[in-house]
């Protein structure tokens, strides 16, 4: 049976850091755990960055460069080799958020073309990511999954994103780059699930190419996969998910409190935690129907899925499993995994320091909400530094 302290091993997690990049690691973790300074450093950082101040150089050297791959593709190639020489992949991440017209909308469909191309020359990227409100208006999404009648210009607009869609998953399937689809807020995501369920249909009939999300966070979602699974079936193509907690609870239970609906949030971490555990293992029963990407930082689901795994006698090398975790964090997961021979993938975010800093701020304020992430990240840096000290 698989081991209960392989993520322990902090000489495997941090191999790659040098001791100036330990202590930065450190330094950060240490201001992410105090709650209050993260709350005033967001508010100084948005005031500073929009008032053009000159503090692009101080994100850069902090948190930007222990949480970014870079500012474009090519500045990400040193992190993506580095990674890989420890059997570590990565998914390139665009990560510049809330964009709303139609150039920006073109613009960011070439630019996730370039990097599928990119991702095709270089064996260390199989797999490519995308938001769908990356390619279309969140509104249209919203308005389309409430079934409320398009005018016109609404309904070209929506033919121009399935467009968009279809242009990257055909792109992806020609290179054999597997995309996943992030998941969003649940009042855009039912447009979003029939869309991408429409790519699946197309493109994922001899493998999965296309992935969807799940965000376990939502009680609805079990049945959205059973469901899903039933569909696909009947139709002849094969399902891929990444699962995920999921990152949008505090706006989607003020939404639900708002507008008096049934939050469609778990009433409690552990029912969360029941529901991810729960999609694992129906994706692990059926994985010839249905391929998996676990987006986790929690130990307990991995080592379940580790175990199940051994179970059900699925290969460490399994293309169809991959585990992956967010470039700066659980680096104790990551590099121990690929250690091991699993697939592990690392979410490489990347874009102008300006651009990528709401991605930025999101983290920094889900790792003062999750209890424990960023205390046991803490502990295993302070334990690598003592034993490097020896």
């Amino acid at each position: 049976m698989t081991s209960k302290n392989i993520f322990d091993n902090t000489e495997v997690a941090f191999s790659l850091k040098s001791d100036s990049q330990l202590e930065r690691a450190y330094f950060l973790f240490k201001m992410i755990a105090n709650e209050p300074l993260v709350r005033i450093g967001t508010v100084a950082t948005r005031f500073a960055l929009n008032a053009k101040l000159p503090v692009e150089g101080l994100i850069r050297a902090t948190v930007f460069d222990h949480f970014c791959g870079g500012i474009n593709e090519e500045d990400c190639l040193p992190a993506i080799d580095k990674m890989f020489s420890a059997g570590v992949c990565s998914v390139l991440d665009y990560s510049v958020e809330g964009k709303a017209s139609e150039q920006q909308f073109d613009e960011a469909t070439a630019r996730l073309a370039k990097i599928i191309e990119f991702s095709d020359e270089k064996e260390a990227m199989p797999i490519v990511v995308f938001k769908p409100t990356g390619l279309g208006r969140f509104s249209l999404f919203q308005k389309k999954g409430e079934g409320k009648t398009f005018t016109t210009k609404e309904n070209d607009e929506w033919n121009r994103v399935v467009v968009r869609f279809n242009t990257l998953c055909s792109l992806a399937k020609s290179k054999d780059v597997e995309v996943l689809i992030d998941g969003e807020e649940s009042w855009m995501q039912d447009a979003a699930d029939d869309l991408i369920e429409e790519m699946m249909a197309v493109y994922n009939i001899d493998k999965p190419i296309v992935y969807n999300t799940l965000q376990a966070y939502r009680w609805d979602r079990f049945d959205y996969l059973k469901a899903c699974h039933e569909r696909a079936k009947e139709k002849g193509y094969t399902l891929g998910f990444k699962i995920v907690r999921g990152a949008y609870m505090e706006k989607e239970r003020e939404r639900a409190q708002e507008k008096g609906y049934d939050s469609p949030i778990c009433k409690d971490k552990k029912t969360t935690d029941d529901n991810f555990n729960k999609c694992q293992r129906y994706i692990l029963d059926n994985l010839d129907a249905i391929s998996l990407f676990i987006g986790t930082h929690n130990e307990e689901s991995t080592y379940m899925a580790l175990e199940l795994m051994e179970t059900l006698n699925i290969s460490k090398e399994d293309n169809r499993v991959w585990f992956g975790q967010l470039y700066g964090m659980s680096d104790h997961i990551s590099f121990n995994l690929a250690k091991r021979g699993y697939n592990v993938a690392k979410y490489l975010p990347f874009g102008p320091v300006k651009d990528v800093m709401p991605y930025l701020i999101r983290r920094a304020e889900e790792n003062t909400s999750v209890a424990g992430q960023t205390s046991r990240e803490l502990s295993l840096i302070k334990k690598e530094r003592k034993r490097r000290k020896k």
